[in-house]
C-alpha cells in the first residue's frame, strides 16, 4: 500500500499546546509530516492527536523509560487499524530489540508487543484510543541511535559584546515543532538555524564540540559532554558556543571521545535567512519562503488566510473561488502566494501581516517575524 504524506491541520490552545488533525476520506497509509506518525486507516475518519507528557513516576514503577514522545490519539470513527510510531534505533546493527509500546490510560500502562519493527517505525495493531508511546526497560543498554543536532542563535545586540550559539543533541524521533515551542518558552526569542543535522550517536558516551576558527574570542562550554537520548529535556542545551567578536560563519565539528574522526560537521552561517529576508521588499520576502509556506501551512490557517485577504480586498471573490475549488492544499497555497506576489509590495505586505496574525509560530520559524 502506497504511503501518503500529509500536513495536518494544527490548532493551539492558550497554553501553546498544539493539536493535530488528519481528515481522511478513504482507506490507506497516511504519514504526518510534523510528527512522523503513520496511520493505517481502514476507512474514512478524523484523527485528532497531540503530544503529552510522560508520567515519570508511573514509568519508574514499571522499570521503564521513554524511547520517544507520548501521543494522545483519538478517532471517533475508530477507523485506525494500525499505528506506526517513529523510533531512532539502528535496526541494521541490531538495535530496537528492547522496544515496546506503552498504551497509557486512566487504569495505568499496558505493554504492547510490536506487530513489526521497521527501520523507521514500531508498528502496532490498535482497537482503542488514548495515549501511545515507545518505551524500553530502564536497565537496557541502547546501541548507537539516529540523532539530530539543533542550533539556536542569539546574535550580538549592542551594548552586549557577545553572541551565543546553543547546540542541542537529540534523538531523531523528537518532534521538531515541539522542540521549537519548548525553546521559545524557555529562552524567549532566538533564531533556529536550519542546517545539515543528521548523525548517529552512542547514548551515555562523551562527545567533543570544536570550532574553526579556533581562537580566544570563541569559547565552547563545556568542551565535552555526554549524550543522553532523553525525552524529558528535549530543549536542554548541551553545548554553548560564545562569540566575543562579530562573526558571520563558523565551522562546527563533533567527535567521539574514542575516535579522532568527526561524527558530524557543518559550516554554519550566522546570518540566518530571517535576518536577510527582513531587508527585502515584501513580495521578495514571500518568494524566499514560498516553498516553505506551500509545504508547511495548515489547511485551517490557509482557509482563514483566504477569508482575511478577501476582507482586506487583497484578492477578489473570483480568486477566492478559484482557490477553493483546487483539489489539494499545496495547489491552493501556491495559487494564493503567486496571485498576491504579482499584485506588488502592498498586497504582499498585507499577506505577510495576516499570516503572522493567524500563525505567529510558523511565521517566526519562516523568519517573517
Amino acid at each position: 500500500m502506497r504511503l501518503k504524506e500529509f500536513t495536518p491541520g494544527i490548532t493551539a490552545d492558550g497554553s501553546d499546546d498544539e493539536t493535530y488533525l488528519l481528515q481522511c476520506s478513504s482507506a490507506g497509509l497516511y504519514q504526518c509530516s510534523v510528527t512522523g506518525l503513520v496511520f493505517d486507516m481502514k476507512g474514512e475518519g478524523d484523527v485528532v492527536y497531540r503530544i503529552v507528557s510522560w508520567n515519570r513516576k508511573l514509568l519508574a514503577q514499571h522499570h521503564k523509560k521513554p524511547a520517544g514522545p507520548l501521543f494522545d490519539i483519538k478517532c471517533q470513527q475508530q477507523s485506525v487499524c494500525q499505528l506506526h510510531l517513529p523510533h531512532c534505533e539502528l535496526i541494521s546493527t541490531g538495535g530496537g530489540q528492547f522496544l515496546k509500546v506503552a498504551h497509557v490510560n486512566d487504569e495505568g500502562i499496558e505493554c504492547i508487543t510490536p506487530h513489526q519493527i521497521t527501520e523507521t517505525h514500531v508498528v502496532i495493531n490498535i482497537t482503542g484510543f488514548s495515549c501511545y508511546g515507545i518505551f524500553r526497560d530502564d536497565t537496557s543498554s541502547p546501541g548507537q541511535v539516529k540523532a539530530l543536532i539543533f542550533l539556536f542563535y542569539k546574535p550580538l545586540v549592542n551594548p552586549h559584546p557577545r553572541s551565543v550559539l546553543s547546540v542541542l543533541l537529540l534523538p531523531r524521533n523528537v518532534v521538531i515543532r515541539h522542540v521549537l515551542h519548548a525553546r521559545r518558552e524557555l529562552n524567549g526569542k532566538e533564531m533556529y538555524i536550519d542546517t545539515h543535522s543528521r548523525c548517529s550517536l552512542f547514548p551515555k558516551q562523551v562527545y567533543t564540540l570544536s570550532t574553526a576558527p579556533d581562537d580566544d574570542l570563541i569559547v565552547v562550554q563545556p568542551n565535552e559532554a555526554e549524550f543522553h537520548e532523553e525525552y524529558f529535556n528535549s530543549s536542554f542545551t548541551l553545548f554553548q558556543v560564545i562569540f566575543k567578536r562579530d562573526i558571520t560563519d563558523v565551522n562546527l565539528s563533533l567527535t567521539h571521545q574514542n575516535s579522532p574522526s568527526c561524527v558530524w560537521k557543518s559550516e554554519v552561517c550566522l546570518l540566518p535567512n530571517r535576518m536577510r529576508i527582513v531587508s527585502l521588499p515584501p513580495n521578495e520576502r514571500l518568494l524566499n519562503v514560498r516553498t516553505s509556506i506551500i509545504n508547511g501551512i495548515s489547511g485551517p490557517v490557509l482557509s482563514s488566510l483566504l477569508d482575511t485577504l478577501l476582507e482586506k480586498k487583497v484578492i477578489t471573490d473570483a480568486e477566492r473561488e478559484e482557490a477553493n475549488v483546487m483539489p489539494n492544499k499545496s495547489n491552493r497555497a501556491r495559487f494564493v502566494i503567486d496571485t498576491v506576489r504579482n499584485k506588488g509590495e502592498r498586497a504582499s505586505s498585507q499577506m505577510i501581516e495576516s499570516l503572522c496574525e493567524l500563525d505567529s509560530f510558523f511565521c517566526e520559524y519562516l523568519g517573517l517575524i
